[in-house]
């Protein structure tokens, strides 16, 4: 339940973002924090979280981070101004990053590995990608029907039952080891990619003052690198060395960070397809995105024989193969401006694609865990797929609809750069081995 409610929060903000402008006076540029607020905070975070989930418990860390989230929904839905919805936002992703990894980590100590923790992988990777598309029906309806506020306010109810049933279902386990938590590396890990993405928001913009985006580009530039010598000294640093030794864990987080950004783009060109091109109101382009969910969990059901059967590795090349041709599908409906049916093959495509090849990369991000890097691991993988969407959407939507590049369909230049970045994640999967 937790899963499905965070990542319904990713995102149903998209449909409500007109109406949320109207009543807040605030035009494109600031309406975009509403979204990557959120996945960049609680992306930067997730490691961090994974870790101190690791020494403090993660039970105690779950319900934590599960309170910190409903509290922050709430906070989100009262929201009197602007500033301080961006802010709920971003303490949402907060509560995101305590939870998640924590949650992760249960399920893969729970299961071992092999066909029982590959089913309960599949099961937690199909909530997700359905909470996400449920996001774009839920604020279609919600928004028309009741206000964006209560895109929000409905989350509460169901967070309380979550920490009800967290209380009762989660086992308590021992805190590990009191050892110092790299705190400096979690900022820096947070600021990076938030100094990246307004740098590259400004840059898209045109006008006003361009040196405000070379700033903070070359202040994403300087965290990034203090991160790496930050890491390089501390005594427990955030990302273990350990962790980069093992090749299959690095490939398939990369190439989950590509795999999500194209991912989250063809969300947001499929929305922007349906009710700009389209005209379609948000209810009607809410329900028309009901076959991405449909064809999701089919693919879930899939996905376990498919691991079985072929590898983690095939799985993920199947997916990322799926994604690319969806990602050409709504480059040639742009032309045409693509309704419900019209948009059809282009979400079986790209929901078929999210299925089979975020839980094949999964798969191989967390094998070989144990009890001491479970949560770290955890972490990485789910910062890797919030960090790569949230970054690929502002990078890839960002050029595409620039200024500079009015002479050029933006949802092709955006699909182009997406495939781009798919067949860089193809490389790497297809190098991925699983012992």
């Amino acid at each position: 339940m937790l899963q499905f409610l965070i990542a319904v929060d990713v995102t149903v903000v998209n449909i409500a973002l007109p109406s949320i402008g109207a009543d807040f006076g605030v035009g494109a540029r600031e309406l975009t924090w509403v979204v990557v607020g959120y996945t960049v905070a609680g992306g930067g975070l997730l490691m961090f979280g994974g870790r101190l989930g690791d020494v403090l418990g993660r039970r105690r860390v779950l319900l934590t981070g599960a309170t910190v989230f409903g509290a922050a929904s709430l906070l989100a839905g009262v929201a009197p101004s602007y500033p301080l919805l961006v802010a709920a936002r971003m303490l949402q992703g907060v509560g995101e990053a305590l939870a998640l990894p924590s949650a992760m980590a249960v399920i893969v100590l729970t299961f071992p590995e092999g066909p029982r923790r590959t089913r309960a992988l599949s099961v937690w990777a199909a909530v997700a990608s359905t909470g996400l598309v449920l996001g774009f029906v839920l604020s279609g309806v919600i928004t028309e029907l009741l206000g964006w506020r209560w895109i929000f306010l409905v989350c509460v109810p169901f967070v309380v039952f979550v920490l009800a049933a967290g209380a009762v279902l989660v086992p308590t386990d021992p805190p590990g080891e009191r050892t110092p938590l790299d705190l400096p590396g979690s900022v820096l890990l947070t600021l990076a990619p938030l100094l990246l993405v307004f740098g590259i928001v400004e840059a898209g913009e045109g006008g006003g003052h361009p040196w405000v985006a070379a700033v903070a580009l070359a202040g994403a530039a300087v965290a990034g690198g203090l991160l790496v010598v930050v890491e390089r000294r501390a005594a427990r640093p955030l990302l273990p060395p350990a962790l980069f030794r093992n090749r299959a864990r690095v490939l398939a987080n990369v190439a989950t960070a590509l795999l999500s950004g194209a991912l989250s783009t063809s969300f947001l060109l499929l929305t922007f397809q349906l009710q700009q091109r389209a005209a379609l109101g948000p209810l009607a382009a809410g329900v028309a995105l009901l076959p991405l969910a449909v064809t999701l969990v089919a693919a879930a059901t899939l996905v376990p024989r498919v691991v079985g059967r072929w590898g983690a590795r095939a799985c993920a090349l199947v997916g990322i193969v799926l994604t690319a041709a969806g990602m050409v599908s709504i480059a040639l409906g742009s032309g045409v401006a693509a309704g419900a049916l019209e948009s059809l093959p282009a979400m079986v495509l790209i929901a078929a694609g999210m299925g089979f090849g975020l839980v094949g990369l999964q798969y191989a991000a967390v094998s070989g865990v144990t009890g001491d890097d479970a949560g770290v691991a955890s972490g990485v993988q789910r910062a890797a797929d919030q960090l790569g969407g949230s970054s690929g959407v502002t990078l890839y939507v960002g050029i595409g609809f620039a200024p500079a590049l009015s002479g050029f369909d933006p949802f092709v230049v955006s699909c182009a750069l997406a495939t781009a970045g798919l067949v860089a994640a193809g490389l790497l999967a297809w190098r991925i081995r699983v012992t």
